[in-house]
């Protein structure tokens, strides 16, 4: 992290597939393309997530981007705790999650934890999960409770906020 002065915020081109969605949604698909890419092989990455969308389409008989935007909404963090020093203790203190940061957590977590599924291609993990995710279930799911549950444990240290 630069310690002079906050990292500028990149532009996204919107995804070029989806021309008739809400543009937010397609620049949040091209985000998440972007953090499935591996090595610098976008193709492979935009690849991996279109045959998953094509996946959910056949499974789910449903827009695969409401799907999409249905699985971030369940996955992004409201709260969370971060670690503050006061007088030679180390707290947990529960923080309110700003908007951004809680997109790229949802996505870091769909994307983290469909990597670790059992199914047999990545496409069918990436497609598993974000169906679970949009129904409420699922691994990322779970880790956005467990960090809910954590910050209400927590909530005693609030005063310590900066």
């Amino acid at each position: 992290m630069s310690r002079k002065e906050r990292a500028p915020i990149r532009y996204v081109h919107p995804d070029p597939k989806f021309i008739d969605a809400d543009l937010d949604l397609r620049k949040k698909l091209t985000k998440f393309i972007n953090g499935i890419m591996l090595s610098g092989k976008k193709s492979v990455a935009e690849k991996c997530v279109y045959d998953a969308f094509d996946l959910i389409e056949q499974r789910r008989k449903e827009d695969p981007l409401k799907v999409f935007q249905k699985a971030i909404d369940n996955v992004r963090p409201r709260v969370e705790v971060k670690s503050r020093r006061v007088g030679g203790s180390t707290y947990q203190v529960p923080m309110e999650v700003d908007y951004r940061r809680s997109i790229a957590l949802a996505m870091r977590w769909l994307k983290g934890f469909s990597r670790k599924r059992p199914e047999y291609t990545f496409v069918e993990r990436l497609a598993a999960e974000l169906m679970e995710a949009s129904e409420g279930r699922g691994s990322s799911v779970k880790k956005k409770e467990d960090t809910h549950k954590m910050a209400e444990a927590n909530k005693a240290f609030a005063h310590y906020r900066w």
